[in-house]
C-alpha cells in the first residue's frame, strides 16, 4: 500500500496507536496503521490454549479518566468488558493478606478484543514491518503528512534516521524493563480462593492472576508475570524459564498437582521504568510523533490516553 502524502502512517497496533488512528479517523484525516504482527494488540495480547483465550501482556485495567471511562462503558455496553475485582491478595515474608484497591476490568474474550473493536473503525495493514522513518517524513522511502511510533522507545529507536534528532532523544532517554509471562493450565482448580496477588520480594514472581476467574470461565488457568530480574536471566530462551515460573507458582499456593502445560511469553520492554515528567506524548517539528505508557504511568489507561492526545495534536497540525 502506497503511503497517502497527506496522511498518517502509524506504526503499532496496540491501544495507543488505536486511540491516535481514531482520533485521526474521526477528524477526516488520511490514516494508515502497519502492525509487523499477525493480530492487534500489542501489550494488550491474548492468546488461546485448548481453544480459549489467556492474557499474557496486561493483567487488567483500572479506569479514573472520564473520557477513558466512556470508552469502558461503551465496551461494557458492547459485552467486551466485565468488572472482576477491587481486592487483591499480597503474599510476603508475613503471609498473605488482602489488599483493597481500584475496580480492575477484565474481558471475557481477552483484552485483545478491545484493541479490536477499536480496530474496526480503523484501516490495518497487519504483517506489514517497517523498516525506516526518515526526515520528511518518510516511511520505508515513501512521503506523508507525519509518522505515529506507537510502540516501547527502544523499538522505535530502531526505526528513526539519527536526523530526526527530537524523537530519537526522547526515545533513547526511556528506560523499560522485562517480563515473563507464563500461562499454565492445571488438571483442577486445588488453589485457594483469590482472584489475583501481588507477590513481594520473590526471586521470581510479581503476579499471579487466575485466570479462569479474571475470564469467568471458572477454567483451571493461572497466568504468572515474573520480576524483571529473573525475566532478563532467560530472555534469550524464555522456554526454559518454564519450570521455574511453575515451581515458584506451586511453591507459593501449595499446589499438589503439576501443570499440565506451560507456555512462557517474552516481553522485553514490558514496563516504563523512566518519568516522563508530565508530558502525555511527543510530536516535533519534523512531524515525528511518539504516544505510548511511557509517557505515565505503566497502564492500559495511560496508554490509550497517549495515543489519544497525539492524535488529537495531529489533528490541529493537519486541520
Amino acid at each position: 500500500m502506497t503511503v497517502d502524502r497527506s496522511g498518517v502512517v502509524v506504526v503499532g497496533a496496540g491501544i495507543a496507536g488505536m486511540a491516535c488512528a481514531v482520533e485521526l479517523v474521526r477528524a477526516g484525516v488520511p490514516v494508515e496503521v502497519r502492525e509487523r504482527g499477525h493480530v492487534c494488540g500489542g501489550r494488550m495480547a491474548s492468546k488461546r490454549f485448548g481453544g480459549r483465550p489467556a492474557d499474557i501482556g496486561a493483567a487488567y485495567f483500572t479506569a479514573d479518566d472520564p473520557d477513558f471511562t466512556a470508552v469502558v462503558a461503551q465496551w461494557r455496553a458492547a459485552g467486551l468488558v466485565r468488572e472482576w475485582t477491587d481486592t487483591f491478595q499480597s503474599y510476603d515474608r508475613d503471609g498473605r493478606r488482602d489488599v483493597p484497591g481500584p475496580m480492575r476490568f477484565a474481558a471475557p474474550r481477552g483484552l485483545r478484543s478491545l484493541v479490536e473493536h477499536l480496530a474496526s473503525e480503523v484501516p490495518v495493514t497487519v504483517d506489514r514491518l517497517v523498516l525506516t522513518v526518515e526526515p520528511g517524513p518518510t516511511v520505508d522511502g515513501e512521503p506523508c503528512a507525519a509518522v505515529a511510533l506507537a510502540m516501547p522507545g527502544p523499538q522505535a529507536a530502531l526505526l528513526l534516521d539519527p536526523a530526526l534528532a527530537d524523537a530519537t532523544g526522547v526515545v533513547q532517554a526511556q528506560g523499560w524493563s522485562p517480563t515473563m509471562a507464563a500461562v499454565l493450565r492445571f488438571p483442577t482448580r486445588r488453589w485457594p480462593d483469590f482472584r489475583g496477588a501481588f507477590v513481594n520480594d520473590h526471586p521470581v514472581l510479581s503476579l499471579v492472576c487466575d485466570d479462569g476467574d479474571r475470564r469467568g470461565d471458572g477454567a483451571p488457568v493461572l497466568v504468572a508475570h515474573t520480576v524483571a530480574e529473573f525475566a532478563a536471566g532467560h530472555l534469550a530462551q524464555p522456554t526454559g524459564a518454564g519450570p521455574a515460573v511453575e515451581q515458584a507458582v506451586r511453591d507459593l499456593l501449595s499446589l499438589p498437582e503439576q501443570a499440565v502445560d506451560v507456555h512462557v511469553h517474552r516481553w522485553t520492554y514490558a514496563k516504563p521504568t523512566v518519568d516522563t515528567a508530565g508530558a502525555t506524548h511527543h510530536l516535533d517539528a519534523d512531524g515525528i510523533g511518539l504516544a505510548g505508557d511511557a509517557f505515565g504511568k505503566p497502564q492500559v489507561q495511560t496508554a490509550w490516553r497517549s495515543g489519544r492526545d497525539l492524535g488529537r495534536a495531529l489533528v490541529a497540525r493537519l486541520t
